[in-house]
């Protein structure tokens, strides 16, 4: 290895640790559902995006199966060549009518979605509004564009309007999009996306939500933009098929003409191998899942409501969630990394989240209930949160 770089890596390694910020990774021995193994001991899974349980779910996986048996284990090419499969127009017209769209395109993955999406259509001549909050893939996707990103402050819609109306009387830019989580990862609050459209419409935005963590939690299932009725007034519905879905991969859901460009302009479609048939398989059945039944739905809810009332009960700052997402927000870094590893020992599984993905001095254990716990499983996890708070000071 050059010495420069062995100097490099080592220096600034040390120095994640010394403040931190060194995320410890830890390999799950089997299944990822609502207790899991590391090092060979058992922990209430508190740490998983599978809010739905599917990930597990048995008819799921007997689709795959039946799938790679028919079509193999792999697409052999990317969707422009010979890679699009009966398999992926199916899964793709059971995306849009699950959106509420006239018609959608299916990538490898969510963070893909965000890289395709903004740079087919956004360039240098044109402005991005972003949600200071957003998502590391839409922060990537918006300077892949090359576009100007004019950050506003979280949610804060007088600061959105300013700057909407800045940006538009400027007359620098061809085009100017306003982009936002529909559910925002760290804090499980939800974008004001009526407030968002009613700006947008004033002065001309497209308009672009990135529901990643919405679809299959919110509207019933359907994600944060049916929540609010407004699938006619979104013009790009992005969102992962790995969380709540259950399996793997990304979407943008949107008009014909929109889906038609970005399948010959969107370089993660153009230029990457499509997405394997058992998982295509297993997708278009779990949306059909969902659509047919909010048992799950609304057992996640249940089990999310609870935990969040147990942890504020117990004195632990949750913030303003407003979905199953609850964070208990620590502060310091350091001790955020204490309480983790502290739950882990006493039978927790919460990852600690700290800076960059939080701002520094906001380090939180992010809890992520789904609806394959137990109320038995969720009161011995509120059971050790009470044990550790008390113990390190956190309560």
């Amino acid at each position: 290895m050059s010495k420069i770089l062995d100097a490099f890596l080592n220096e600034n390694l040390q120095n994640l640790r010394d403040q931190g910020l060194y995320n410890e990774i830890d390999a799950v021995e089997g299944a990822n559902g609502p207790v899991i193994t590391i090092n060979g001991k058992q922990l209430i899974n508190l740490s998983s995006n599978n809010y739905l349980g599917l990930a597990t779910n048995e008819e799921l996986k007997q689709v795959a199966k039946d799938a790679i048996d028919r079509y193999g284990v792999g697409a052999g090419a990317v969707r422009t060549i010979n890679g699009t499969m009966d398999l992926h127009v199916k899964l793709e017209e059971k995306l849009a009518e699950f959106k509420g769209t006239e018609a959608a395109i299916s990538y490898q993955s969510g963070f893909n979605c965000n890289m395709a999406a903004i740079s087919a259509v956004m360039d240098k001549n044109d402005a991005i509004l972003s949600d200071q909050l957003n998502h590391a893939s839409i922060i990537d996707g918006c300077r892949l564009s090359k576009a100007k990103i004019i950050a506003y402050n979280h949610s804060d819609m007088e600061d959105l309007r300013a700057k909407a109306k800045e940006a538009k009387e400027s007359g620098l830019y061809n085009k100017i999009m306003v982009i936002t989580d529909g559910v925002f990862s760290m804090d499980g609050d939800i974008a004001k996306l009526p407030e968002i459209v009613e700006i947008a419409k004033e002065f001309d935005l497209i308009t672009y939500v990135d529901d990643a963590h919405g679809s299959g939690v919110t509207g019933k299932g359907k994600g944060t933009v049916k929540h609010f009725g407004l699938e006619k007034e979104i013009d790009f519905q992005i969102g992962t098929l790995s969380k709540a879905i259950g399996v793997v991969g990304g979407y943008v859901a949107g008009k014909k003409n929109l889906i038609d460009w970005l399948k010959v302009r969107s370089r993660p479609f153009l230029f990457s191998t499509a997405v394997t048939p058992g998982d295509v398989a297993a997708i278009t059945r779990a949306l059909q899942m969902i659509m047919d039944s909010t048992e799950l739905h609304d057992k996640l809810w249940e089990n999310g409501d609870y935990l969040k009332a147990g942890l504020k009960k117990l004195g632990f700052n949750i913030g303003a969630s407003e979905t199953p997402i609850t964070p208990c927000i620590i502060g310091d870094e350091k001790l955020t990394q204490t309480f983790s590893r502290r739950l882990v020992e006493e039978g927790v599984y919460a990852k600690a989240i700290v800076f960059p993905t939080v701002p520094k001095g906001t380090g939180r254990v992010r809890n992520m209930p789904i609806a394959s716990h137990t109320k038995e499983m969720l009161d011995n996890a509120l059971a050790i949160y009470e044990k550790v708070g008390k113990e390190l000071g956190v309560i």
